[in-house]
């Protein structure tokens, strides 16, 4: 990220990609209407993505999940394992549950609706750069609901994280915040991360949201 022209912060530089174009132009009008970001590129496809990328190396990646020639779920995956300081937010209007799942694997760090207003995406495009998930509340019901079905309880992980872990990673799949926690939990909000990163640690999960589908595979939320 760069400073902003205006020197408030710093200025967030996306690359968009989405194979219609009356979706594409209307994206790269609504975010450079947002203070703080800059739109290096714009792509029809998940190749074309992928050079943008190569060539600008931004902070974020907004991707749709179908498109031709690289769908949405490649492009992240091969946007992450090249270039490891991008980050991916998948934007998509209709999507099946497995696809929005493989994207999570991919590597995806947001998960957004179309209809999703400009500061949704102003948040989660900064929450992706920043290392966090952000994961439309219709999308995560999805999310959860497709890992609970691909695979059994990881019974032996879970059993390795202590009580107040699991109580904490129940409490991320509720949807609260570590302040909410804290407060929760009658503790600082510096022993919520302790726990987040412990538990995070142990049971090999990137972010709240492979946190909050870990939950539900396992039974502890839902």
């Amino acid at each position: 990220m760069a400073d902003s022209p205006d020197g408030a912060g710093v200025t967030l530089r996306v690359v968009l990609a989405d194979d219609q174009a009356v979706v594409r132009e209307g994206l790269v009008t609504l975010l450079g209407l947002l203070p703080g970001v800059e739109v290096v590129g714009a792509a029809a496809d998940g190749l074309a993505a992928l050079a943008l990328v190569a060539e600008h190396h931004p902070d974020v990646v907004l991707v749709d999940l179908r498109m031709p020639r690289c769908d949405g779920v490649e492009a992240t995956k091969r946007i992450r394992a090249g270039h490891p300081g991008t980050e991916v937010v998948v934007l998509t209007t209709y999507a099946d549950d497995e696809s929005l799942l493989a994207a999570l694997r991919a590597g995806a760090r947001g998960f957004l609706t179309k209809d999703a207003d400009a500061e949704s995406i102003a948040r989660a495009l900064r929450s992706a750069a920043a290392g966090q998930s952000t994961v439309d509340g219709e999308l995560q019901r999805r999310l959860v609901e497709a890992a609970a079905r691909s695979a059994p309880p990881r019974v032996k992980e879970v059993e390795g994280l202590t009580a107040r872990e699991l109580e904490v990673l129940r409490l991320i799949a509720a949807g609260l915040s570590n302040t909410e926690i804290a407060r929760t939990l009658v503790v600082s909000e510096a022993t919520v991360k302790t726990h987040v990163n412990h538990l995070f640690a142990k049971a090999g999960l990137r972010d709240r949201a492979q946190a909050v589908a870990f939950a539900y595979r396992a039974g502890i939320a839902g």
